[in-house]
């Protein structure tokens, strides 16, 4: 019979996964941002998260476990997705805006695995680990409050602000012609 240890065990395996193929994507999205601000945010996480797979291998050694990785199919879903974003909005304004969208869906995924750890492990009485994950779970909660502010103070207006362009250009293309038609 599964146990609430075998649980917790198995999802700490799961984000041990998920942190080691952040470390490997977020490079990527630091490539494709074109906003220094977001570059910085993400290289900043990176590091972050770097400190995370250290962590969770003392949250395995607190429970007697050597750490183990169990594939993460949610992260290489969303990393997948976050690939296809990038390549989609390449050079459009909305690229930063897109990035962010991604990077938010997998600190969401990552939020909802901490909170669930951490309290399994205060249930499971391991106040150690309960501390590491608590505080892994407030820097992932910091992170994603950092890409909402850089998307609300920059990236969703950069891509509203080009949108926009292009709809006056549009209605200015539509007036010439108008113009065109009737000299005509």
């Amino acid at each position: 019979m599964k146990t609430l240890q075998d649980l917790f065990l198995g999802e700490l395996a799961d984000i041990y996964d998920a942190e080691h193929r952040l470390v490997k994507a977020l490079p990527k999205m630091v490539k494709a941002a074109t906003c220094t601000h977001l570059q910085k945010a993400i290289l900043a996480h990176l590091k972050e998260t770097e400190g995370h797979v250290l962590k969770l291998e003392q949250v395995f050694a607190c429970f007697d476990e050597k750490a183990k990785a169990k594939k993460c199919e949610a992260t290489v879903g969303l990393l997948l997705e976050g690939d296809e974003i990038a390549a989609e909005y390449k050079g459009s304004p909305a690229i930063n805006a897109a990035l962010i969208s991604a990077a938010q869906k997998v600190e969401h995924y990552e939020i909802a695995s901490y909170g669930c750890l951490h309290e399994w492990a205060v249930k499971l009485g391991n106040k150690k680990a309960a501390g590491i994950l608590q505080g892994i779970l407030k820097e992932e909660e910091a992170a994603n409050d950092a890409l909402t502010e850089l998307a609300r103070d920059r990236s969703n207006d950069e891509a509203m602000d080009e949108a926009d362009d292009e709809k006056r250009l549009d209605e200015k293309t539509n007036k010439v012609r108008q113009v065109l038609a009737t000299t005509r």
